[in-house]
């Protein structure tokens, strides 16, 4: 009877079922949207630079000049491996100098790594720049036949560089059956030639928005003027082999990698190290604070060991504070949608007042006719959960594959936080479940008021109605 009762009056059904099917939709885009850009900035800042746990000289972190450096001797690695949430150990050395080239100087974050280790982490090597659209790569990309789409898409993303075809042609909305023809253009005209280093190379790779500035080119040679080990002057001078673009804008604007040998012979500082970055198995937060909490009781004075949330300290209350300005949002959205709903519910009630009291009236207990409107309103929500669930899906796994990605003043402010300016959806999670027990709450306190009602209704007056 519940079930017939929807479809007497489709409209109304439609109503309230859509009141539930957009209080769903919106929850969850919006929830997936937030998460998955906090995600995708986290997992920026921890594989790019800081790593998820490091081992440091215990006044490095608050004092980054090179002489609070260690020794990493075979003890330490042995206990440090000995981990069962630890695979591997990732050597670097870290400082600051003073780059030029030309005319122009900066001060950049000098980075030794293992060419090698460093693959487990941040994998330098697979962010080399392969296109570049700089201005005249554009203009001769649109001299040829091209489609009007991505002739406007270039006009949008001019200045960008990019370290694979897939990222080029998702920016770039590259169709499959335009690929085999205008790839080969993209080869011809924005294709950059970079090289990875190897230990004991005298040769540098230089962040993309760095070179930039600098105007370095591959082959060009960058001078790194700083202060060394025990008051020593560190300078040297150094091919670029590589470009690198890397998602964190700050790092990229000021990053300049060396094998971990030569940096540490620049700095005068040879077999000593800033930190070991440790490759872990688990990346979970509560594995993580494990892992800190056994090194911590196996290592002694002067090692310290640091977790991405402390080395990321100003990032995670930034991103914590967002949070809760999108939980807020929510929670207006929340009392928008249960007020239409609300509303829906009342104007059903009062439509059907009469239907009632001809029902009561001819023998129907009001307690069945209780439970028949319960089960309409369940089917009701029922309908616009599961609508809103279809339809939010192919969204969200849309919108993970293709990220959001801003262009113009938008990534400007982006930049200026030190963030890609991406938005990228989170794939389904918990945060599902809890999206959708908030809807079925809100349908399940709306039911109360026709219950109420129906209990307290008057048969004679409702029959006049």
């Amino acid at each position: 009877m519940a079930w017939r009762n929807l479809w007497r009056n489709r409209r109304r059904t439609i109503i309230t079922a859509s009141s539930v099917f957009f209080a769903v939709f919106f929850a969850l885009a919006m929830r997936s949207l937030q998460l998955g850009t906090y995600d995708y900035m986290y997992k920026n800042i921890i594989e790019s630079y800081s790593g998820y746990i490091q081992i440091q000289d215990e006044d490095f972190w608050e004092n980054r000049i090179v002489n609070n450096v260690f020794e990493a001797k075979d003890d330490l690695k042995q206990k440090v491996l000995e981990d069962k949430n630890v695979k591997d150990i990732i050597p670097r050395f870290e400082s600051f100098a003073l780059a030029s080239s030309g005319p122009r100087s900066k001060g950049v974050m000098v980075m030794g790594i293992d060419p090698e280790k460093e693959k487990l982490l941040s994998d330098v090597e697979d962010k080399l720049v392969e296109y570049r659209l700089t201005g005249e790569a554009v203009k001769a990309l649109k001299s040829e036949d091209i489609p009007e789409y991505l002739s406007e898409n270039l006009d949008i993303f001019t200045g960008n560089s990019y370290s694979g075809k897939g990222s080029l042609q998702l920016d770039l909305g590259i169709k499959e059956n335009d690929e085999e023809a205008v790839m080969p253009l993209f080869e011809k005209y924005a294709s950059v030639e970079n090289r990875y280093f190897s230990m004991g190379e005298e040769s540098s790779l230089a962040g993309d928005r760095l070179s930039r500035y600098l105007g370095l080119e591959r082959e060009d040679t960058v001078i790194l003027i700083g202060q060394a080990y025990h008051g020593h002057s560190a300078a040297g001078k150094y091919a670029i082999t590589g470009i690198v673009s890397i998602p964190n804008p700050d790092l990229d604007n000021k990053i300049v990698y060396l094998p971990l040998d030569v940096c540490q012979n620049l700095y005068y500082a040879t077999g000593k190290l800033t930190a070991m970055v440790l490759h872990v198995r688990d990346n979970d937060d509560k594995a993580i604070e494990e892992t800190i909490s056994r090194l911590d009781s196996r290592l002694d004075a002067p090692y310290r060991v640091l977790g991405w949330k402390e080395m990321n300290s100003t990032l995670v209350q930034q991103l914590e504070a967002d949070n809760k300005s999108g939980l807020i949002m929510i929670g207006i959205l929340y009392l928008v949608i249960a007020f239409g709903v609300f509303g829906t519910v009342l104007m059903m009630t009062a439509e059907r007042r009469r239907e009632f009291g001809v029902l009561v009236a001819i023998g129907m207990q009001k307690s069945r006719l209780t439970g028949v409107m319960v089960y309409e309103m369940l089917y009701i929500g029922l309908l616009g959960i599961v609508a809103g669930v279809a339809v939010s899906v192919p969204v969200i796994f849309y919108g993970h594959n293709h990220p959001i990605r801003f262009s113009g003043n938008l990534a400007k402010i982006f930049e200026d936080y030190g963030f890609e300016p991406v938005m990228v959806f989170q794939l389904i999670d918990n945060y599902f479940i809890s999206q959708i027990m908030v809807v079925v709450l809100i349908v399940l306190l709306s039911i109360i008021y026709p219950v109420v009602k129906i209990a307290k209704m008057d048969e004679v007056d409702a029959l006049r109605a």
